[in-house]
């Protein structure tokens, strides 16, 4: 894909572009407020007018995955649309698909989703890695070697998460922390910045109390600014040190002024104006 790697071009992008990530997930409650059908034909009219109004002015844009395949092939192919009109604007693009898996399996989502030529390949996804950091080993390898990145879970906002995240070994540190140093190790010696990274949410309180992000040397993707809870003014008190590192994504609070281009576009501006604010404050 790029002999530059994916940790670099994300700085490059950032630097020109400000730091929002811009997710597109077009369930069926913002198809219905577009005043869009809810099929293929409503998906691929929001999502190529959000990639029109905003691939070629915010850093990153990030599909999720699910949304796309719940209408099957024909959904998939309009993510792979997606992902062409994303490159062409000049935005990264990070796949919201959470996989996570073993072995020949796990090498094979690796193909999928950071295999040359492959049309799910964006410029990163993201991995769930709670059948241990080690089983994401193909992925983490395909990756590099195609100058892609790996976001990989660690502090999420849902309740739920806490009970395998906040689960501590029996040296005291937590599951979420094993996966931020494993990061870290990935990224060790990486300049300007690794191309491996986490997510954290937002909306998670505490995260500098109980760990220590500022080792990972790479991106922090936090979602949850604006439906979610999360306001720009919050990073600097959750992310702490870290604060350099991290990537917020804003879905609903941007994609929530379409169905127009100029809407979206207005909203976007906004939102990169607030987190601008906030992470150079």
């Amino acid at each position: 894909m790029s002999a530059v790697s994916f940790g670099s071009r994300l700085r490059t992008s950032v630097s020109s572009r400000g730091s929002l990530c811009v997710g597109i997930d077009p369930h069926p409650a913002l198809l219905a407020q577009w005043g869009l059908s809810d099929d293929v034909a409503g998906l691929e009219r929001f999502t190529l007018t959000v990639v029109e109004a905003l691939a070629d002015r915010v850093a990153v844009i990030k599909p999720q995955a699910a949304f796309f395949e719940r209408f099957g092939s024909a959904g998939v192919a309009v993510l792979e649309r997606a992902l062409v009109g994303i490159r062409d604007g000049g935005a990264l693009s990070i796949v919201d698909a959470k996989r996570g898996d073993i072995g020949s399996t796990m090498a094979a989502y690796a193909d999928a989703f950071a295999g040359e030529g492959s049309p799910l390949a964006g410029d990163a996804v993201t991995v769930s890695p709670f059948l241990g950091f080690g089983s994401l080993r193909p992925l983490l390898d395909l990756a590099a070697a195609n100058g892609r990145g790996v976001f990989v879970l660690a502090l999420t906002s849902n309740p739920e998460g806490g009970q395998v995240q906040h689960a501590r070994r029996p040296d005291g540190k937590t599951v979420a922390q094993t996966m931020i140093d494993a990061v870290a190790a990935e990224n060790a010696g990486a300049s300007p910045t690794g191309s491996v990274g986490v997510v954290v949410g937002a909306t998670v309180t505490g995260v500098g109390r109980e760990h220590d992000l500022s080792v990972i040397n790479g991106p922090i993707l936090a979602p949850g600014i604006g439906a979610q809870g999360a306001t720009p003014e919050d990073l600097r008190a959750v992310f702490g040190p870290a604060l350099d590192q991290v990537l917020p994504n804003s879905s609903r609070e941007v994609l929530g002024a379409g169905p127009t281009v100029a809407g979206l576009r207005e909203a976007a501006a906004r939102s990169v104006e607030a987190v601008e604010n906030a992470l150079r404050a």
